[in-house]
């Protein structure tokens, strides 16, 4: 156990802590604020009930469930807690919007009951985990900081935290500092851990018709250029930009570097300026002209954009694209653990969060996690456009037309396996998806038929990549076979490779060259 320092944890308080105080601090004035801004009053506190706030305002008794505010002031309620079991901190985005739904799901997960309240530290909270449902004997306490990545990632190497939260994946100087200090290989699969995937979705307004924009197209709007969407084929509307004030974050990073690549680009000085990312929706839905970026999880009924890349390829902001890491502006969220650590609590909860039982609170709290989904193919879709179209020689098309004929008879998963960059060696999502679309196959009727396809970059001649993705749809093929043993006696796997035709990412790109380095699986059930 480690202490938590000042933490104060509003959820432990009972009312009888509120009892104890002398009555002259209840006539004191206490502040309520949320950590997004929505709540912000300032009253006499009346009582604390049930991890409820009772406080007197102008408008009369108000009360505010203490897991949603931070109280400030002489009279609030102050319990530190005497050990903290488990202590999570890094992305802020992890911690505030998923880690809350994990921790109540963990403790659901052992018929236990979480109490959560936050702390004075912005973007901390405190669960006490107690058995039989609230009822029995305490279990844990879990101190989870939403602060950075890299914060998250120095508290783990200097030991104030057991996990990590991070929207990125370690540098090499962060993996070496750890195993300087003896925390193992960060890089392990039995260390790092993927827990989701969460998208950049560009929204516009419930009544824009506009349904796809291309890359230069953004560049225009978000620079000024376009002040109209009637400039764009769109009805006689100003183009009203609306960004979440996150400069310098990931995501602003992520979205500038993934629309624009190295184009040197100064947003428009018009643009509005908003908190969080639900106000960017808001406002979005709000101002039929209004254009924004928000997280997959806000997009609160207004319009997707569909995103045509510098190659003239269409990224489709859906769930399936984003589990396959098709759609550029995606990001994998991880947690992080030390290789030295005895902690049972620790295994516990990654074990938990990273299981097919947290599809349901990933979904809940709007990221993406890794269930495998099914996806009719169709020769008129997109993909089949594109093949219908592919340039190149007599060996070109009919590897393109053998593709078509094949696409006809079967559906897509969502599982994607890709390669570590310049190996043979399975990436570190590999491991994941292995278990999940095994447990997945050994469901399917006997009969099934499963194959494995086999894709490349364009580096290199066509006929060499043709051998190279066959060789490692089969390599996966066999891995997968291994890892199952007798679990897939009534499925029937084999592969086949269609080299560079129907590239998913941009090949003049090392990040599209990666995405396009891949092994799909299809799916045939019986009739």
């Amino acid at each position: 156990m480690r202490k938590p320092g000042n933490a104060r944890w509003l959820g432990m308080v009972a009312a009888t802590a509120i009892a104890g105080m002398a009555s002259s601090a209840l006539a004191q004035e206490v502040t309520l604020r949320s950590s997004d801004g929505t709540v912000n009053m300032t009253g006499e506190l009346l009582s604390f009930e049930n991890n409820t706030y009772t406080i007197q305002t102008l408008l009369g008794p108000l009360r505010v469930q203490a897991n949603r505010v931070i109280c400030s002031g002489d009279a609030c309620p102050d319990l530190s807690v005497a050990e903290v079991d488990l202590a999570i901190s890094g992305s802020e985005e992890i911690g505030a919007g998923l880690m809350p739904l994990l921790v109540e799901g963990f403790a659901g997960s052992k018929d236990a009951a979480a109490d959560i309240g936050n702390t004075a530290v912005p973007g901390q909270f405190v669960a006490k985990l107690v058995a039989d449902q609230g009822f029995g004997d305490d279990l844990a306490n879990i101190q989870v900081t939403g602060s950075s990545a890299s914060a998250g990632v120095a508290d783990l190497l200097s030991g104030e935290s057991d996990v990590a939260m991070t929207s990125r994946r370690l540098v090499a100087q962060e993996v070496s500092a750890l195993r300087d200090v003896g925390a193992g290989d960060m890089l392990s699969p039995s260390q790092e851990h993927i827990l989701a995937v969460d998208s950049l979705i560009v929204v516009v307004h419930p009544d824009n018709p506009i349904g796809t924009l291309d890359v230069r197209q953004l560049f225009g709007i978000y620079s000024g250029a376009v002040s109209n969407w009637a400039q764009l084929g769109g009805p006689d509307l100003p183009v009203q930009v609306v960004l979440r004030n996150i400069v310098g974050s990931n995501r602003q990073d992520a979205f500038e570097s993934s629309f624009f690549g190295s184009a040197d680009i100064s947003l428009t000085p018009s643009a509005e300026i908003v908190p969080s990312s639900n106000a960017v929706a808001q406002f979005v839905n709000e101002n039929p002209g209004a254009i924004g970026v928000v997280g997959y999880a806000f997009q609160r009924g207004a319009n997707t954009i569909n995103i045509v890349n510098q190659c003239g390829i269409t990224m489709v902001p859906d769930a399936f694209s984003a589990q396959t890491e098709e759609y550029a502006l995606q990001r994998r969220l991880y947690l992080y653990t030390r290789g030295d650590t005895d902690n049972e609590n620790v295994s516990d909860f990654v074990n938990y969060a990273t299981s097919d039982e947290v599809d349901g609170v990933l979904r809940k709290a709007g990221f993406i996690g890794f269930r495998v989904n099914r996806k009719e193919q169709s020769p008129t879709d997109l993909r089949g456009a594109a093949l219908r179209n592919t340039p190149g020689g007599q060996l070109e098309q009919q590897t393109a037309q053998r593709m078509l004929g094949q696409m006809r008879d079967f559906d897509r998963l969502s599982t994607t396996f890709r390669f570590r960059t310049g190996s043979s060696e399975l990436d570190e999502r590999a491991n994941v998806d292995k278990e999940r679309l095994i447990s997945y196959l050994a469901e399917q009727p006997a009969g099934t038929e499963v194959l494995f396809v086999g894709f490349t970059d364009s580096v290199g001649r066509f006929d060499s990549n043709l051998n190279l993705a066959e060789r490692r749809a089969a390599q996966v093929a066999a891995e997968v076979v291994a890892t199952a043993g007798n679990q897939l006696s009534g499925v029937s796997l084999r592969s086949v490779g269609y080299g560079e035709v129907a590239p998913s990412g941009c090949n003049e790109t090392d990040q599209g060259r990666r995405i396009n380095r891949r092994v799909e699986v299809w799916i045939n059930s019986p009739t």
